[in-house]
């Protein structure tokens, strides 16, 4: 059997750009283009409420017929139809009433209601999948299948959109770990914010020149620049890493405004909506808000402490400083927020003063080239044969991917549809989203193909010295990420 041979500083280079690869942030994985490039193009800002939110306690039915069996199987949790604390009413364009209000917290997102950027699809969710695990439907909802990849839907969309090829940040993740929906593309930054992505492991005076240095001092990063000249995986990865550090640097990402909520969800928010204006090409971007699981102690509405009232305000106030930053700096034409969780919660209260894990959700789409203030999908109605024949639940009557596909067509000009959601079919737009139709591409996808398969193009081959390395590495104990560390530092 042919053994590789590597020398020492083969090992060594291969070391630190692994290392500084991981060092700035799990799966930190860049294009190859790190020009600024400067585009008018429309984005995406996905944001997932993880833990399942109870919907039906944010976009409350307020119908007689529905109005009472929601109050039969919530006496103590439900939100009231008037009042102080009562539901905010949400009337349509015309002035009409709806059967529906927003929870008394959401006084941002009732406003973006009324000024026409807020639109709500009831019912939503993944149709072939009721799983009531978090683990398996958030992978679900962010793998755009129920079962059988490897990759997320959003990086399959980032490899089949056009006219990113210039693009410094094609994409972005605001959160400590790239989410599932990136998995498999090398577009991505994942940055918990700017200020903390660097390298800032080992010793700070090390790290980089400054201008208070010792003379002749060349710090870890100019060095490990110059060291990573090679073609082999480990090095090219080491160059991108090096490559999205220097672009998050030259970027004057700014501290959060005093007029923005101090949340982590609003200084998530807050660094995309800065990307955006910089220009550097942003296309799709990832936020989380979690917290949703709600099994005790949820809360209603009032004075006092009320733990879900609070998570609803702070999710309106994010959303409500975002949408008035992009229509402040002219971007809100061209920006569409998705904002969903892997499932609702039960129908009826628990003993323990919450709710259990459900299924269908309500979702919301907002943007300035949404048709907003208006309700989309099927409302199936709160009757015992409803809720009975979804086992307790909500059914979901709208695939969330019908959803998406109708915002990549018609606003990201994206129709691979079903290379972005395979075995998902049937496509019709809702009319959620202003802008063209597409027919939808049919190119096939198997179900089974790897994370590597969807951004080939742009990953590098392994050689047999990298995988020699990872296997010495392995063989010590710990991952490859800890051992590299640990020699680098």
């Amino acid at each position: 059997m042919h053994t590789p041979q590597f020398t020492r500083r083969q090992f060594l280079k291969g070391v630190c750009a692994s290392a500084a690869a991981t060092a700035v942030g799990p799966r930190l994985i860049f294009g190859n283009d790190a020009r600024a490039a400067a585009s008018d193009g429309d984005v995406v800002v996905m944001l997932f409420l993880r833990g399942a939110m109870d919907g039906l306690n944010f976009v409350v039915p307020l119908g007689s017929s529905d109005r009472a069996y929601y109050e039969s199987v919530r006496p103590n949790l439900n939100i009231a139809a008037s009042g102080t604390y009562g539901a905010l009413p949400l009337t349509y364009s015309d002035g009409s009433g709806s059967s529906f209000g927003l929870h008394p917290s959401a006084t941002g997102l009732r406003d973006l209601w009324n000024a026409g950027r807020v639109a709500i699809v009831h019912a939503a969710g993944l149709a072939t999948s009721a799983s009531r695990s978090h683990f398996d439907a958030q992978m679900a909802i962010e793998q755009g299948v129920a079962r059988g990849l490897n990759t997320g839907w959003m990086a399959r969309a980032i490899a089949t959109q056009g006219n990113i090829a210039g693009s410094s940040m094609a994409a972005l993740a605001c959160m400590p770990r790239e989410p599932v929906s990136l998995n498999g593309t090398t577009r991505a930054i994942t940055m918990d914010s700017p200020t903390d992505f660097q390298l800032n492991l080992g010793n700070w005076a090390w790290m980089k020149t400054r201008s208070d240095s010792p003379a002749g001092l060349v710090g870890m990063q100019e060095t490990l620049n110059q060291m990573w000249s090679g073609q082999t995986a480990l090095e090219s990865n080491g160059a991108l890493a090096e490559q999205a550090l220097r672009v998050v640097a030259a970027q004057p990402y700014g501290a959060l405004p005093s007029t923005w909520p101090s949340t982590q969800i609003g200084n998530e928010l807050w660094t995309v909506a800065q990307s955006i204006k910089f220009g550097v090409g942003l296309r799709y971007a990832a936020v989380d808000l979690g917290g949703w699981d709600t099994h005790d102690a949820q809360g209603t509405a009032g004075s006092g402490y009320h733990y879900y009232q609070n998570k609803i305000a702070e999710l309106s106030q994010a959303l409500s400083a975002f949408q008035a930053e992009l229509e402040a700096n002219g971007n809100a034409g061209r920006v569409t927020t998705i904002v969903m969780s892997e499932f609702g919660r039960r129908m009826r209260q628990n003993a323990a003063g919450g709710t259990d894990h459900g299924y269908g959700n309500p979702m919301l789409v907002m943007g300035g080239a949404v048709n907003g203030r208006r309700f989309y999908g099927q409302w199936p109605g709160l009757t015992d044969t409803v809720i009975a024949a979804a086992n307790g639940d909500l059914p979901v009557t709208t695939d969330y991917r019908r959803v998406v596909s109708e915002i990549l067509i018609r606003r990201m000009g994206n129709n691979n549809l079903s290379t972005v959601f395979p075995g998902y079919s049937g496509y019709t737009p809702l009319g959620i989203m202003q802008g063209a139709d597409m027919t939808a591409a049919m190119a096939p996808m198997k179900a089974s193909s790897s994370a590597s398969a969807v951004d080939a193009s742009t990953q590098p081959m392994q050689s047999e010295q990298d995988i020699a390395i990872e296997q010495s590495l392995r063989a010590r104990g710990g991952s490859v990420r800890d051992q590299v560390l640990r020699r680098m530092f």
